[in-house]
């Protein structure tokens, strides 16, 4: 009930992101049951009904990594100071972000179902009612249990990945964090009050305190009363807090210290990914080029009439793909790196450590961008003389895959522009120009532009050189 009150109450922005992930789920469901209708249809070709259902892999993993963007940009769903009193802790707002994934892929599969049957015939109503009904065996009784299997494969696969992507971490450092801390703030007024005290060697009435003309406080005198209030203590939680309650132990409830210039956070470490994503392209080119010549092999049948090719390459291809993916944070960071070089100025300076700072947040999406566009170039290289003729099923999943990645990046640009509002807000305030501001971001688009487009022709050239030589 609380998901379906926060997903009626969101933004109207959000309210689209979540329409886009329902209309991605629709289109993945569709391609599965058309899947099990060639099936239905084509008994006795059992091994390419399997095949095409491995293909629908990419279709839904595109849709998958598309709901996880949206669920971890979800403004209802971020742990806020003192929801935890309610009962909203990072662990229940976590379940809330799945079960409003789940809620949004769900009624993509229904959809996808609907229009399934009225393709069939089995449901009437619509101009299309049967249009399909050779290809998808409408004179076969359609598996209910086998449907719904397939059409849970997305809710249940997006609703799990959001869940572990956005569970609570880093409790158990946060509390060793605190206790160190705790230790040594005790530790530091022990030492205080043992050099205040007299035992230390000093007098109240002597030396120092009379030259500073101030008489020794309570704290420090040896008469002092310490003896506790009741009902308090120096180490108690808050009235309604336990110790071991989660509003004591976990960061996220609290608000955000204010910045101190004179303790200034201290910056990310650039990603370490970039030599193991350049040893993935390289050994995914190598897997592809020893494919390719060494002769006659088992193929696979490509969608869309390709011509059958060896597995090897495609195996080559999905080790290529891994290999931009991994190494997108890792560039972007070298991306804002290189805008600072050599005497950077103020609009420079602040494009470069901006795309330091969110490289990690855009990189691993534009990665997937450009490891869909390098396939594309490859296909569409290989095939340049004879280009195979797309069916309506190639084609909706080709652009499942390249819209949902697309998304994915918009959607990663979108949540990056939310996290530094505060900075921006603050540059605005101390009179920064609105136009620097706007300087700065298309001087880091162009410098991912400059990098990454090169970057992918050449990978997308090396990939289909094997196979044109």
């Amino acid at each position: 009930m609380l998901a379906l009150r926060l997903a009626r109450g969101a933004h109207p922005l959000v309210q689209l992101r979540r329409l886009l992930v329902t209309a991605a789920a629709a289109g993945t469901g569709f391609l599965l049951l058309c899947t099990l209708g060639y099936a239905m249809a084509h008994p006795d070709a059992s091994a390419r009904s399997v095949l095409r259902l491995a293909w629908c892999v990419a279709p839904m993993a595109a849709t998958v990594y598309f709901a996880v963007a949206v669920a971890r940009s979800d403004p209802g769903t971020r742990p806020r100071p003192g929801l935890s009193a309610i009962g909203l802790g990072p662990v229940r707002l976590m379940a809330v972000s799945a079960v409003t994934t789940a809620l949004s892929t769900t009624l993509g599969s229904m959809l996808a179902l609907l229009f399934f049957l009225h393709l069939r015939g089995d449901l009437t109503g619509m101009p299309f009612d049967g249009a399909a009904a050779e290809f998808l065996a409408a004179d076969r009784p359609l598996p209910l249990p086998g449907a719904l299997t397939l059409l849970a494969l997305v809710p249940l696969a997006a609703s799990v990945t959001s869940a572990l992507v956005l569970r609570p971490r880093g409790e158990k450092q946060a509390r060793m964090s605190s206790t160190s801390t705790t230790a040594g703030a005790s530790t530091t007024a022990g030492r205080s009050a043992t050099a205040g005290s007299p035992t230390a060697g000093t007098t109240p009435t002597g030396g120092t305190s009379a030259k500073a003309g101030t008489a020794p406080t309570a704290a420090a005198s040896p008469t002092a009363d310490t003896t506790p209030i009741p009902g308090t203590d120096s180490t108690s939680t808050p009235p309604g807090a336990s110790a071991d309650s989660p509003a004591s132990t976990t960061p996220h409830d609290f608000p955000a210290e204010p910045l101190d210039p004179q303790r200034p956070t201290v910056p990310q470490s650039a990603p370490g990914g970039l030599p193991w994503s350049v040893a993935v392209l390289a050994a995914g080119l190598a897997v592809e080029t020893y494919a390719s010549r060494s002769g006659p092999a088992h193929g696979l049948a490509l969608p869309g009439r390709f011509a059958d090719g060896p597995a090897g390459v495609l195996a080559g291809w999905t080790l290529t793909a891994m290999g931009l993916v991994l190494a997108g944070p890792a560039i972007t960071y070298l991306c804002g790196w290189l805008l600072q070089a050599v005497r950077p100025g103020a609009l420079r300076l602040l494009s470069g450590r901006v795309l330091q700072e969110e490289a990690r947040r855009i990189g691993q999406p534009l990665g997937v961008v450009c490891a869909v566009a390098s396939g594309a170039y490859a296909t569409a290289t290989l095939y340049a003389g004879a280009r195979p003729s797309f069916g309506p099923l190639s084609t909706l999943g080709a652009l499942l895959v390249t819209g949902c990645t697309v998304a994915t990046l918009v959607t990663a640009a979108v949540e990056a522009k939310h996290a530094r509002a505060e900075t921006t807000a603050a540059l605005l305030r101390l009179g920064a120009p609105a136009t620097m501001l706007r300087s700065a971001a298309l001087l880091r688009a162009g410098a991912l532009v400059a990098v990454f487009v090169p970057l992918t022709w050449a990978v997308a050239e090396l990939a289909a050189m094997p196979l044109t030589g």
